[in-house]
């Protein structure tokens, strides 16, 4: 981490191990919007270390990054990641400003499975309300690689498509319900949703079958697609400081300024 980054790793926002996220501040911060960054791992592995690479870059826009931890399948089931996610966004909207963060200015990110869980956060606004978060707070959503529509008619055996319905959901039945795309109507939270030119076939499908329903609701969004990037590269490229992610992200949050 370079000089004048304010760090707090491991802060608890749950009873469970797994209920924790870091943050990287600027040094000095105060009433700063905050880029949430849930990380992957097909909702069965992953880590928030994932994800500090992108703290100095984040930092340079003058927002504080915080990468949060959730429980893992198949030990949890959906809907616990999600669960987990609301419950973290309740604890900073208690906690924040001790790290300098303006509680109110939210924007929600993630890859992969990250982005699904981003996504579902920000369009389940009733079920933010419930745990006190305000959801005019969520002032954006940019999903990067997100799995978006979990339903798939016929998985191979032991792929990822399949390991949702043995690992991941609590009842086959619920695809549709732990998928973004049936959660669109209405939406007034701003999408930037991103995808790589040679990202699964899944993920490009779910962007942009989900990007036409985004595209009907009061909300701004947009689908950018990556080219030459695999799933990984879409967040991995994200190591270059003059990517353009980060003026999106930036042009967002001005976008959106009270």
């Amino acid at each position: 981490m370079p000089d004048g980054l304010v760090i707090a790793r491991d802060v608890a926002y749950g009873p469970d191990t797994a209920h924790r996220y870091d943050v990287f501040a600027p040094a000095g911060a105060s009433g700063l919007p905050v880029l949430v960054f849930w990380h992957g791992g097909g909702w069965t592995n992953g880590y928030k270390e994932f994800t500090g690479f992108m703290a100095s870059r984040v930092a340079r826009l003058n927002m504080v990054l915080v990468a949060p931890t959730y429980r893992l399948a198949p030990e949890h089931r959906m809907p616990a990641p999600i669960d987990d996610c609301r419950a973290m966004l309740a604890h900073l909207t208690a906690h924040g400003a001790s790290h300098g963060i303006d509680a109110t200015r939210m924007y929600l990110s993630g890859h992969s499975a990250g982005g699904h869980l981003a996504m579902m956060t920000a369009l389940q606004t009733d079920a933010l309300e419930q745990v006190g978060v305000p959801s005019a707070s969520i002032r954006g959503c940019l999903p990067i690689s997100g799995i978006l529509d979990l339903h798939h008619t016929s998985p191979v055996p032991d792929s990822l498509d399949d390991r949702v319905y043995t690992a991941v959901l609590a009842d086959r039945d619920d695809d549709a319900l732990m998928s973004p795309i049936s959660w669109t109507r209405g939406n007034r939270v701003p999408m930037r949703l991103t995808y790589g030119e040679n990202d699964s076939a899944r993920v490009i499908l779910s962007n942009r079958r989900m990007a036409r329903l985004l595209a009907a609701q009061p909300a701004s969004s947009t689908l950018t697609m990556r080219a030459g990037m695999t799933h990984f590269d879409t967040h991995l490229t994200l190591r270059d400081p003059a990517d353009q992610w980060y003026a999106d992200l930036d042009q967002l949050v001005r976008n959106t300024a009270p």
